[in-house]
C-alpha cells in the first residue's frame, strides 16, 4: 500500500520516486473524472503537463541536482552584444522587417498586490490609460506608420481571461489584430503531503495556479497560433511582461536578428541591462556546462546569495524581454527539447494552508536554443510597475507619453530613475496611494525617496536629491503645497494646512 504522506521538505528517504508519481497519478485521475466530457481534453492536456513537471521536480529533489557554484563562469564577451553596436534600418526597409514579427505580452497576473481587482493590465497607469491601452496604442502606431500588420498576442491565465476578453472588444476599430490564448492551469500542492489541494476541477480558484511564463512555449504551440504565424511567414516573436512599460518593439533589434546569416542567427535573445541596487535579486546570465544560461536567485546555494546580489560580480540582470525564432520554438516543441529548471514557489493560502506551486521561467529555456545570446540594452527598456512606488515614477514628470510609449524627460541629468521606497501600510494599495498625493510631485532632480508612515503630499511639491520622510507610529506628516524638499530628512509630526 502506498503511503499517501509524501514529505514536501528534503526528507525524501522514506518515499520512492515511484511512490510519489503513483500517488499523484491517482489524484489526477480523480480530478479528470470530475470534468464535464466537453472540457475533458483540455484538462487532460494540462494535467499531463503538470504530471511531467511534478516528475521532474521529484527527480531533481531526489538527486539533489543544484548549481555547482565553482563551475559558474562569466559569459564570454561574444555572448553579450551591446545595443550601441546595432544599426538602424533605412525608412524604406522598416516595413519588411516588421512583417516578420509577432508581439506577445504576458498577461496572466492579477492586480491584487496593488490592492486592485481583476487583471493587472487593466490598472490605470498614466492619463487614464491602462497597461493594455498603452500596449495597443504602441502596436497600432507601428502598423499605421509603416502600413504593416504586426499582431498583438496576449497570454492570459484563467484568472485574467474573462475580463481581458471583455475589454479587448473595445479595440475592434484599431489597426491591430489581437489574439489571445490561455496558459495552463495547474493544481497547487499541499506542502506537507505534495498532493493536490483541489478535489474537483470546478472547485475554489485558490486551489489552482498559472505555472509561470515558462509555460509560454507549450501553451503557445498548443493554441495553434505558433503554426498559424509560421504559415504567415512570421519569423520572430518578441515576448515581454505587460507591466514593463519600457518593453516596446525595437526595430534595431529586429534588424540585427534578421540581418544575421542563417547559420549564425540567434534562436534566442535575452535583453539584459545594468544591475542597480533595486535589482539585486534579478536573474543573471552565466556560462555553465558550456552553455549560456539564466541563473535565478532561487537556484543559488544559500552560502552564495550575498555574492549573487553583488553589483560588482554580477553586473547585468534579465529584463524578461525575450526575442525568439518561431521555427526554433516549433522544432524544440516537436522534439521535446525544452528543459527549464523548476522553481518551487511557496504560498500561504487564506485558509491557512501552506502550499507550493511548481513554476518555470521562460528565460530558463535559452540554453536549449542555438546561438542564444544576451543583448545589453539601455535601462529605458526596463520600466516595470510592480508596486505603487513604480507607479509614482511613471505618473510623474520624469516621463512623457508619446503614442503608447513612455519617454524619459531629456531634462533629467541622470539616465537612471530615482530609487523610491514607499511604506507598505499606507501606500501599497493604488487607492490609498492616490489619496496621499494632491498631485504627483516634481521628481526630475530626485535621486532617492523613502516615505514611511502617515504621510501626505500637497500639490506642486518638488523633491530633489535624497529625501527621507518618516512618520513614526501615532505621528502624521503633511507636506504643504508648493514645498521644495532638497536633501531633507523629516520625522515626527508636521501638519501645516494649505491656504
Amino acid at each position: 500500500m502506498v503511503n499517501r504522506k509524501i514529505s514536501g521538505s528534503s526528507e525524501f528517504q522514506a518515499t520512492t520516486k515511484l511512490d510519489a508519481a503513483a500517488v499523484l497519478s491517482s489524484e489526477l485521475i480523480k480530478l479528470i473524472g470530475s470534468v464535464d466530457p466537453s472540457e475533458r481534453r483540455q484538462v487532460e492536456c494540462d494535467l499531463q503537463s503538470f504530471k511531467l513537471l511534478f516528475g521532474q521536480y521529484i527527480e531533481e529533489t531526489h538527486s539533489s541536482v543544484s548549481i555547482n557554484w565553482d563551475l559558474i563562469e562569466s559569459p564570454p564577451p561574444e555572448a553579450i552584444v551591446d545595443y550601441d553596436e546595432l544599426t538602424s534600418p533605412t525608412v524604406d526597409t522598416i516595413a519588411s522587417y516588421l512583417s516578420k514579427l509577432v508581439v506577445v505580452k504576458l498577461n496572466g497576473g492579477l492586480g491584487t498586490s496593488m490592492g486592485c481587482v481583476g487583471p493587472k493590465s487593466l490598472i490605470d497607469v498614466r492619463n487614464g490609460l491602462t497597461f493594455l491601452d498603452l500596449t495597443v496604442q504602441s502596436i497600432e502606431r507601428l502598423n499605421k506608420r509603416y502600413n504593416v500588420d504586426v499582431p498583438l498576442v496576449l497570454m492570459n491565465s484563467f484568472n485574467t481571461d474573462d475580463d481581458t476578453e471583455k475589454v479587448v472588444r473595445k479595440y475592434r476599430g484599431f489597426k491591430v489584430r489581437i489574439y489571445t490564448f490561455l496558459q495552463s492551469r495547474f493544481p497547487r500542492l499541499n506542502k506537507e503531503t505534495l498532493l493536490p489541494v483541489a478535489t474537483t476541477i470546478d472547485g475554489d480558484n485558490e486551489d489552482w495556479y498559472p505555472p509561470g511564463h515558462g509555460d509560454f512555449y507549450q501553451s503557445f504551440a498548443k493554441s495553434g497560433l505558433l503554426s498559424n504565424f509560421l504559415s504567415q511567414g512570421k519569423e520572430y516573436v518578441f515576448v515581454s511582461n505587460i507591466d514593463n512599460l519600457g518593453a516596446t518593439v525595437d526595430i534595431n533589434i529586429l534588424k540585427y536578428l534578421l540581418d544575421t546569416p542563417n547559420e549564425h542567427r540567434p534562436g534566442f535573445v535575452m535583453e539584459v541591462t545594468e544591475k542597480s541596487a533595486a535589482d539585486v535579486k534579478g536573474g543573471t546570465l552565466i556560462k555553465y556546462d558550456g552553455k549560456l544560461r539564466l541563473l535565478e536567485i532561487a537556484q543559488v546555494p544559500k552560502a552564495h546569495v550575498d555574492e549573487f546580489k553583488s553589483v560588482k560580480k554580477f553586473k547585468i540582470f534579465n529584463t524578461n524581454n525575450l526575442w525568439m525564432c518561431l521555427r526554433s520554438i516549433d522544432k524544440l516543441i516537436t522534439t521535446h527539447g525544452i528543459h527549464m529548471e523548476i522553481i518551487a514557489n511557496p504560498k500561504h493560502l487564506d485558509n491557512g494552508l501552506n502550499v507550493i506551486q511548481l513554476e518555470t521561467a521562460a528565460g530558463a529555456a535559452m540554453k536549449n536554443f542555438q546561438n542564444a545570446i544576451g543583448l545589453k540594452v539601455p535601462r529605458s527598456r526596463f520600466l516595470p510597475v510592480k508596486k505603487t512606488q513604480d507607479l509614482l515614477l511613471v505618473m510623474s514628470n520624469l516621463y512623457s507619453l508619446e503614442q503608447g510609449s513612455l519617454v524619459l524627460n531629456p531634462a533629467r541629468s541622470i539616465p537612471l530613475a530615482p530609487l523610491v521606497k514607499l511604506g507598505d501600510d499606507q501606500f501599497a494599495k493604488v487607492r490609498d496611494f492616490l489619496t496621499r498625493f494632491k498631485s504627483i510631485p516634481d521628481i526630475l532632480e530626485l535621486n532617492h525617496l523613502t516615505v514611511s508612515g502617515d504621510v501626505t503630499f500637497g500639490s506642486n511639491v518638488t523633491l530633489k536629491g535624497t529625501v527621507i520622510i518618516i512618520a513614526n507610529h501615532g505621528d502624521r506628516i503633511d507636506i504643504p503645497s508648493g514645498s521644495v524638499l532638497e536633501n531633507k530628512i523629516i520625522s515626527g509630526n508636521l501638519r501645516i494646512l494649505d491656504h
